[in-house]
């Protein structure tokens, strides 16, 4: 699970297309579904920050947890213009530990699909089992495989900008359902020359039957799978869904 570098220092010019607020607004209206409208709550792969600085606005106590420092120096930056008491956390998903339990756990923008492997998933789950608090909840997205079937597949993708342009060439294995993206970046630098950077990502697919049993091999209770920002079943063409689940096995209070 690669962290991020160099492409961090140019991740949210060239994600500035993602409605962050939108996306904001829906993961809220699934935690208040659940009775979830404060208190504490854990994003995993918050990255810079940006959803974790929405949620923290609308009055979650936030933790953000991220495996690449560069994200992270970004998120501490934008802490620290808006002044939200949100902590920081430079941790492996698969290996994370908190002080105490939370009340949710959230994880967008396909975090989860970094997860090559299902043991590690059942992992990442089981961890959080454990760091709920009773009755807790935890909500993820993933890309589908219709999506790297269909839409990524063996694509490139370019795009230039003013100080920055970045090549993404995207091979996707239909047998291993591993997703690989080299991406290329040239970054422009003080004295006016451009800098190459190389960086390869992973990702893998996972099915539905194969989530499902994640979530509960780790003894959560799976709640939801919907696709992605409606309330709609999955579909054979989802390109990302949506999962909730419920903490189990710790005694209420």
């Amino acid at each position: 699970m690669d962290a991020y570098t160099s492409f961090a220092e140019v991740y949210d010019t060239f994600m500035d297309n993602i409605p962050y607020e939108e996306w904001a607004d829906y993961v809220q209206s699934l935690l208040t579904g659940y009775g979830i409208r404060d208190g504490l709550v854990l994003e995993m792969g918050c990255g810079t920050g940006s959803l974790t600085e929405l949620l923290s606005q609308k009055g979650y106590d936030m933790i953000g947890v991220d495996n690449s420092g560069d994200m992270l120096q970004i998120a501490m930056e934008k802490r620290a213009v808006s002044g939200h008491d949100i902590l920081y956390l430079l941790q492996d998903m698969r290996e994370f530990e908190l002080y105490g339990t939370v009340r949710a756990v959230v994880s967008i923008c396909d975090s989860m699909n970094y997860n090559t492997e299902y043991e590690d998933l059942v992992q990442v789950f089981k961890l959080v089992n454990n760091y709920l608090d009773p009755g807790g909840i935890l909500i993820f997205d993933m890309n589908t495989e219709y999506k790297y079937q269909e839409i990524l597949g063996d694509d490139t993708i370019a795009e230039c900008r003013e100080d920055s342009s970045f090549i993404w060439d995207n091979h996707y294995d239909r047998e291993t359902r591993i997703n690989e993206y080299d991406l290329t970046l040239f970054i422009r630098t003080e004295d006016d020359l451009y800098r190459r950077y190389d960086e390869t990502h992973y990702q893998r697919s996972y099915r539905i039957q194969e989530i499902r049993q994640a979530v509960q091999e780790a003894g959560l209770e799976l709640l939801a799978m919907y696709d992605a920002f409606t309330r709609q079943p999955v579909r054979e063409d989802s390109e990302r869904i949506y999962v909730i689940a419920r903490e189990q096995g710790k005694e209420k209070q």
